[in-house]
């Protein structure tokens, strides 16, 4: 039997309706059609034999750090929720130092949707604290009556997302078609309106941007089952200013093979990463109507620095191992590494705690 390529299925897709399909459906099949798509295929995507390098593969002190902040918001009997757990290396390092924090919460909840990461979570988990295992709960849907802190260390930027173009007459939907044999972009015909949105207001002609209207609900998801606690976002992106700026007319589309970026989506389909930054501004704006109070918002770096990264470095005795901690270090904090295109958001609802993560720096004013 002759195996179709995801390739083809988009393709097929795209005949079947005969019309181009918008790019967030495209971004969708590429990433998630079972068993074929680039998180769902079983392949390697974390690490150095993977396509890129996250905060917790980098450094065991980024889920050190991250645990500290969780520690001053859990309460007895307080629950742990992380979305899209990647390797479960984070889920290890937070279980870890909370653990040694005497905070650990009452579950440490994971909702993930592939089995393949779901077995590759357990097996780091289980290899590194085999004792809490039993604290650790995996989900396929949200859980009700949620209170305590829920992370999601970059999920929002692998959300499909719309990419518009301005055009005489208005932004349009910027689509996928199938022409001449090959997949191509195309400007859909209806204008994009959503009043909910904000979009640029003096764009040039064929300026490209993205918006993230599955990332905007999920927000809303998430405050429709929390009770209380602290929701921490934590991915590339930036304000709605910054996003929007005239020079970043092209957007910010990027894919990732074997840490490589480009903005081709059309090669290695369901072989490399497909991503769009987030536009923190859009989230908060959402977070703040549904009944959540923004507590907080900081470059990785700051966040990281007001969480006492440095103390782990200065307790180190080990000359190698602070050689070596010092390196991992400057990839989480220099602006030239991930210190300042990483952000952290912190949401809140009915918790009145001053956050630890963001006593250095606090740029909701820009958001």
């Amino acid at each position: 039997m002759t195996l179709v390529s995801l390739e083809k299925i988009i393709k097929n897709t795209i005949i079947q309706k005969s019309e181009p399909i918008g790019f967030d459906e495209f971004m969708n099949l590429a990433l998630y059609y079972p068993a074929k798509g680039y998180y769902s295929s079983g392949e390697q995507k974390f690490g150095e034999r993977g396509d890129f390098i996250t905060a917790p593969e980098t450094s065991d002190l980024f889920g050190f750090c991250l645990a500290r902040q969780c520690a001053q918001v859990l309460n007895n009997g307080d629950e742990l929720l992380e979305f899209g757990a990647g390797s479960g290396v984070l889920a290890a390092q937070i279980l870890f130092e909370l653990g040694r924090l005497n905070k650990l919460p009452s579950t440490y909840f994971i909702l993930e949707l592939s089995a393949e990461l779901q077995q590759r979570q357990k097996d780091t988990i289980n290899k590194a604290l085999p004792e809490l295992m039993d604290r650790v709960v995996w989900l396929s849907t949200l859980p009700k009556n949620f209170s305590g802190v829920i992370i999601a260390n970059e999920v929002l930027d692998a959300m499909p997302a719309k990419r518009l173009i301005n055009q005489t007459d208005g932004f349009k939907e910027l689509g996928v078609d199938y022409q001449d044999d090959k997949l191509v972009w195309q400007a859909l015909k209806q204008l994009y309106i959503n009043d909910k949105i904000q979009l640029p207001l003096e764009a040039t002609y064929g300026y490209i941007t993205e918006i993230n209207e599955r990332a905007i609900a999920w927000t809303e998801s998430l405050s429709e089952i929390m009770d209380n606690g602290v929701v921490l976002l934590i991915d590339y992106g930036m304000g709605r200013d910054e996003y929007f700026h005239p020079q970043r007319n092209e957007g910010t589309l990027r894919c990732y093979y074997q840490h490589k970026a480009s903005d081709n989506v059309f090669e290695y389909i369901g072989e490399q990463d497909i991503t769009t930054s987030v536009n923190f501004s859009d989230i908060a704006d959402k977070a703040f109507e549904c009944g959540f109070t923004v507590s907080g918002y900081a470059t990785q770096a700051m966040f990281l620095i007001s969480l006492g990264i440095d103390e782990y470095l200065l307790s180190e005795k080990d000359e190698d191992k602070r050689i070596s901690l010092a390196q991992q270090i400057k990839q989480l904090v220099l602006p030239s590494a991930m210190g300042e295109s990483f952000k952290v958001l912190a949401l809140s609802k009915n918790t009145r705690v001053k956050l630890k993560g963001f006593k250095e720096q606090d740029l909701t004013c820009k958001l």
